[in-house]
């Protein structure tokens, strides 16, 4: 089972590795990931752990992009001490029981390890180029072998300070960020690779794994070149986490040196030395057997496991959430061009045309709960802004008692009336309806505002924007259609507002009487004194006689409607009866007479006046309904089949978004890499 658990995971890495192993993925596997400075030994470490020399050496940046060794044990161990000693086994170079397999060349066996060594460094000459440049692609190397522990560890570019030759002059900061892109990732068990020889507090591995791994949860130590300490100085403190302590500890190792490496030491012979020294050295023998290669592959396999079993619940539905994710994403872009482009414009004119009414009737799909939308829009215009729009408009913001005045003697012609005329009222109240205009124009505006909001929102979907031209093209149409339908609609109501001006209905039931008015003026200038009942007999008292409440009128020839004109008391300048003035106003005091009909006239203004304004309120909005709303909605999808289906440009317009190409191609790439890594985690 152990072993299956991580053969998954290396099935796992196989089938994310076309996404990079980057920020694209969306799936965190867990890893082992190795850091460490360029001279701290990394390469010689991972060589001891699988047995061969297998990696590129050399001065400056050896490794240049991150290589996912998969190490596969071919044959499982009987006993502990097989498992001890089978680690770093070294066989002749002419053996079949181990190779090498890269995924860029699948099916292909490289049994002679330096040939795996020249082709690690082909594959990153051919990403990198030749002047030393890093990339974040990794390469994934699988060994089978018997003498490995299963295992799968990320090798990453040793840290450096200076660039060397024609390196970028970044390269220090290329290397941090692809190392911390790496090791950041929640399920990355951080190996830090460290020379036992300097001070760990100065460790750039250490350094970087306690930046993101503070409390070192997991992070493991690796000590190399004990061996190479001062005499009388050991790692002892180190190991019992007395200087930096990390929850996985420290395990120190030795690694061949140039030397050894120069004189062809095998592996296998370092191995039996490292061994000896732990076992002899009388500062580590006692814990001899938590020192050295063999415990470290041990100790990382075991690690490894534990950390699989926990997270792999949490690898299954992070995949599957996001296959349904791209699935879905993908869905949504449609398949590549397959249709005609006459079968596509016909699919987009009737999908826009069922959005449409759909958003008018409040039947859409993709309805709101934040905000109003559609069909509740045009409501919120109709009984909120029109409505009170229209309800605000005051005729006596504009009608004052001197116009009523001028215009009831204006209307009387050449005999004062005797009665209150229905002609002052009916040109004061044509006046006033002509306002309604205004509003009822600005209502029609306002709709179509909503309208073109409604298109806006339909066509910002996904399946829209595929083809740009298309869209862009039937917006156009919309909206043109829109404003055609805007004209007649503005006549109609134009048609209403001047129908109500054009006859005055003085017998509408809701107006108020004449009488009516003339009753309430009268109590109003001449109210009359309340009856004061005897409480003992309870009959009404004799009424005391009431002062004159007005004036009688002067006989004064001066006062009246033209005592302004006629102020002068020169008698012969009244006798030369002088030609009025070519504008001639109102003034002097109002008469009783006077203030009473132009209160009488204000009732039945206002009275009349409420009324219009309720049927334009009702009116307006059921012609805008039936000449642009209902119209658009019935003979929309008409006019667009008329406008654009046979439109010779049809090859045109149905060419794709670019960006619509790029992320289908990647949605598919991401499909199609889930749906195998789904397989592989379906089988454990």
């Amino acid at each position: 089972m152990d072993e299956t658990l991580i053969s998954t995971i290396n099935k796992l890495q196989d089938a994310l590795a076309p996404l990079g192993g980057g920020s694209s993925s969306p799936v965190d596997l867990p890893q082992i990931t190795v850091v460490g400075s360029q001279s701290s030994g990394k390469s010689s470490v991972l060589e001891n752990i699988v047995g061969r020399d297998f990696l590129p050496r050399g001065t400056g940046i050896v490794t240049r992009r991150p290589l996912v060794l998969q190490l596969v044990n071919r044959r499982k161990p009987h006993t502990k001490a097989d498992e001890l000693i089978d680690v770093g086994g070294q066989q002749s170079e002419d053996n079949t029981e181990e190779w090498g397999e890269f995924l860029h060349l699948p099916g292909k066996k490289f049994y002679k390890f330096d040939e795996i060594r020249n082709e690690i460094v082909r594959e990153t000459d051919a990403k990198t180029g030749k002047n030393l440049g890093i990339s974040p692609v990794p390469i994934n190397l699988r060994i089978y072998s018997p003498h490995v522990l299963t295992l799968t560890l990320v090798d990453l570019p040793g840290l450096t300070k200076v660039p060397v030759g024609d390196q970028p002059k970044d390269i220090e900061r290329q290397i941090r960020d692809m190392i911390m892109k790496f090791i950041s990732k929640p399920n990355a068990i951080i190996l830090s690779v460290n020379a036992a020889n300097t001070d760990l507090a100065n460790s750039d591995g250490l350094k970087l794994a306690r930046e993101v791994d503070p409390e070192g949860a997991r992070t493991i130590g690796v000590l190399t070149k004990v061996d190479l300490m001062d005499e009388g100085t050991d790692v002892i403190d180190i190991l019992a986490g007395r200087v930096i302590p990390l929850r996985f500890g420290y395990v120190p190792v030795i690694n061949r040196g140039q030397k050894d490496i120069e004189t062809n030491k095998t592996i296998r012979q370092a191995l039996q030395d490292e061994a000896a020294f732990f076992e002899n050295h009388p500062a580590y023998k006692a814990k001899a057997h938590f020192c050295g290669t063999p415990y470290l592959a041990k100790k990382l396999n075991g690690i490894l496991l534990h950390h699989i079993k926990q997270t792999l619940p949490e690898i299954k539905n992070r995949i599957e959430m996001s296959l349904k994710k791209y699935t879905h994403e993908l869905d949504a872009l449609g398949p590549e061009l397959a249709e005609s482009p006459a079968s596509i414009v016909l699919s987009m004119i009737t999908s826009f045309s069922k959005d449409y009414s759909g958003q008018l009737d409040g039947e859409s799909q993709e309805l709101s709960s934040a905000e109003l939308s559609g069909g509740a829009r045009i409501s919120f215009v109709f009984h909120e802004i029109f409505k009170n729009g229209v309800a605000s408009l005051d005729p006596f913001d504009q009608i004052k008692d001197a116009d009523i005045r001028t215009i009831m003697h204006n209307t009387s012609g050449s005999a004062p009336s005797l009665f209150v005329g229905t002609d002052a009222f009916e040109v004061l109240v044509k006046q006033q309806i002509r306002r309604l205009e205004d509003p009822s124009q600005r209502c029609i505006q306002l709709i179509f505002d909503e309208l073109v909001r409604i298109l806006s929102q339909i066509v910002s979907g996904t399946q829209y924007s595929r083809y740009p031209a298309l869209k862009e093209q039937l917006t156009q149409q919309v909206i043109q259609y829109l404003r055609e339908e805007v004209v007649p609609t503005s006549k109609f109501v134009n048609d209403i507002i001047k129908s109500e001006e054009t006859y005055v209905n003085t017998a509408h039931p809701d107006l108020l009487k004449g009488s009516e008015a003339m009753a309430m003026v009268e109590e109003k200038f001449h109210p009359k004194a309340p009856v004061q009942i005897d409480p003992k007999t309870g009959k009404p008292l004799p009424q005391p006689l009431q002062p004159q409440q007005q004036q009688q009128p002067q006989k004064d020839e001066n006062g009246g409607f033209f005592g302004g004109f006629f102020t002068s008391k020169n008698k012969k300048r009244l006798q030369a009866m002088e030609a009025p003035p070519s504008v001639l106003r109102a003034s002097g005091t109002m008469t009783e007479r006077e203030l009473m009909e132009t209160e009488v006239i204000k009732l039945l203004i206002s009275s009349y006046y409420d009324i219009v304004k309720r049927t334009v309120q009702d009116l307006v909005p059921k012609a805008i309904m039936l000449k642009l709303i209902n119209n658009s909605r019935d003979n929309i999808q008409k006019k667009l089949l008329e406008k654009m289906y046979s439109s010779p440009d049809l090859e045109d317009l149905v060419k794709e978004n670019e960006l619509t190409v790029q992320k289908r191609k990647e949605c598919l790439r991401m499909v199609e890499v889930l749906r195998n890594a789904s397989e592989i985690v379906s089988s454990v």
